[in-house]
């Protein structure tokens, strides 16, 4: 295995931890699950460095961690949902490296803030999708009289949308402010 092969793989592992961590200092809105925090960060962090697959890879791991520590699971499809597919598709932020990568090293700072806002919310929007998807077919005895899928957009929205937010500063301020971040040397 070459070196920079395994320093990806290492990085994955940290940056899975990481996540894992983040996502324990949140601010947690409703007891069924779902809080604001920074646990899309280093999946962004990922994606933007190695690619696609190093992203989709790290939010699978965060996924899997949070399944075996932290689990909310009443049916083994909402368990995929809301934790493997969820955290993986935010790798998918990756699509726009090669964008934030050029623009980096033309030195245009607006550019990099540009892709990495499209970036997230990209992946954070599929990971609002797989948790409203599992909202609306296992926990529909929650929205009550209501038409379950705006119950399970409101509900999901209310913690997935801030901290899409968050996370696209906090990855602008990041990358804008240490562009060296993006090598993977």
């Amino acid at each position: 295995m070459n070196n920079k092969k395994l320093l990806m793989l290492v990085e994955i592992a940290i940056f899975a931890g990481i996540g894992l961590v983040l996502d324990q200092i949140s601010f947690r809105l409703w007891p069924q699950g779902g809080s604001i925090s920074f646990v899309m960060l280093p999946i962004l962090i990922m994606a933007i460095r190695w690619g696609l697959l190093a992203g989709m890879t790290t939010g699978l791991i965060i996924g899997l961690l949070q399944m075996t520590f932290f689990p909310f699971i009443v049916h083994w499809v909402q368990g995929l949902l809301d934790y493997l597919v969820a955290f993986t598709v935010v790798g998918l932020a990756g699509v726009f490296r090669k964008q934030i990568l050029q623009a980096a090293k033309d030195i245009n700072k607006k550019s990099i803030a540009w892709y990495i806002t499209l970036g997230i919310v990209a992946g954070g929007l599929l990971r609002y999708a797989a948790h409203a998807l599992a909202g609306a077919v296992f926990f529909s005895e929650y929205a009550g009289d209501q038409n379950v899928w705006l119950y399970t957009l409101i509900y999901n929205g209310t913690y997935m949308i801030p901290a899409i937010i968050l996370t696209a500063i906090v990855g602008i301020l990041i990358f804008t402010a240490a562009p060296r971040l993006l090598q993977t040397k």
